[in-house]
């Protein structure tokens, strides 16, 4: 019989958490990410620089013996729910979960030093929309040589090396400098898109493809999940801080029946997500039916996190149609969350094959 999953924080969970977010105040202010995105550098080095390298959060999944924290996803997912809530243009999800989890599928320990340091960046040349267990693109292996292009590989243009799935069903590793990174126009500017070309790269074989890739993408989406919980915890409550601000006919707009109905709805919502999200990255980090917990997660996750946004716009105004004001970026971060690592929908279809609720 499994043991119950632990959906509390620990005092290091909340220790990491308080260091993470005045990381974060300091580095991705509101107007500082708004202001990256119009700019032709949509990611954050210094952010990342201070993450990965100042805290070492790059290789919380990474054994110590390969120059890690030696962590587990738990702490990972408190991470990630900061890096939601500042929308912080980082590749931290895309290098140091996707990325290692697949190296640490293949055993490639020299770059699993490499990216737990932050001296590189990894990216899988996987598009961000392909579900654990879907089918992915592959690129041609011919020759010793690698020829190809993926769409919609995300954080490609912030990465050092990418890994690359081929049709003789390895792994290969291939220096960024060695394919051509085609920005692609992506509705969340602060999680880039990007169509890789190759045209001849060498690359070096890693491993299989099929068990990294697979592990790569579980691991994604269940963290993704606590991405979005964050997001949904900031949108929710500013909106909240807002209405108690904001006033109309004298009163408090959140004073009215109508809103707080409304919000409190939203927080329900907000509470089970968070809940799942936890689910997903205790049972990630015990092994413990992982494959059930990330399906609930991201069946759950995408729809709330974009409603919270969507809800954070609307009461906020005519203000929360503005540029200037960081709603848009969540609203946008949620849309093109909601769709990465599989849709809520395919989730939903793979936990009914897992628990055996196949319609008829």
């Amino acid at each position: 019989m499994s043991a119950q999953p632990d959906l509390l924080y620990s005092e290091e969970e909340e220790a990491l958490r308080a260091a993470v977010r005045d990381l974060l105040a300091d580095h991705c202010d509101a107007s500082g990410v708004i202001a990256r995105t119009e700019s032709g550098a949509p990611h954050d080095r210094a952010a990342w620089k201070a993450l990965a390298d100042g805290m070492g959060l790059a290789g919380l999944l990474v054994p110590e013996s390969l120059g890690g924290q030696g962590a587990t996803h738990r702490e990972a997912a408190v991470v990630l729910e900061e890096l939601g809530r500042a929308v912080a243009p980082v590749p931290y999800l895309t290098s140091a979960v996707v990325a290692t989890e697949a190296l640490l599928a293949c055993g490639a320990d020299d770059l699993l030093g490499e990216l737990a340091s932050g001296r590189r960046i990894g990216a899988l040349a996987v598009a961000l929309n392909i579900a654990p267990g879907g089918a992915y693109k592959a690129v041609r292996h011919e020759g010793g040589v690698l020829h190809g292009e993926v769409t919609g590989v995300a954080d490609a243009v912030a990465a050092d090396v990418l890994l690359v799935p081929a049709d003789d069903g390895g792994l290969y590793a291939v220096d960024a400098t060695a394919a051509t990174v085609t920005p692609q126009v992506s509705l969340d500017l602060t999680r880039p898109l990007a169509t890789v070309t190759l045209d001849g790269a060498t690359g070096r074989l890693l491993g299989d493809a099929e068990p990294a890739v697979r592990r790569a993408l579980r691991a994604g989406a269940g963290l993704l999940a606590s991405e979005q919980s964050g997001l949904a915890e900031w949108t929710l409550t500013e909106t909240v801080r807002y209405l108690k601000e904001r006033k109309q006919f004298n009163r408090p707009v959140g004073g009215f029946q109508a809103l707080k109905h409304r919000l409190a709805q939203l927080w329900l919502e907000v509470v089970n997500l968070r809940a799942a999200a936890r689910n997903a990255a205790d049972a990630l980090s015990t092994g413990e039916d992982a494959d059930v917990a990330v399906a609930v997660a991201q069946a759950f996750a995408a729809p709330v996190a974009v409603h919270a946004a969507e809800e954070a716009l609307q009461l906020h105004g005519g203000i929360g149609m503005t540029w200037e004001h960081p709603v848009h970026l969540y609203l946008k971060r949620a849309k093109a969350d909601s769709i990465a690592y599989g849709t809520a929908g395919a989730h939903r279809e793979a936990l009914a094959g897992l628990v055996d609720l196949q319609a008829p």
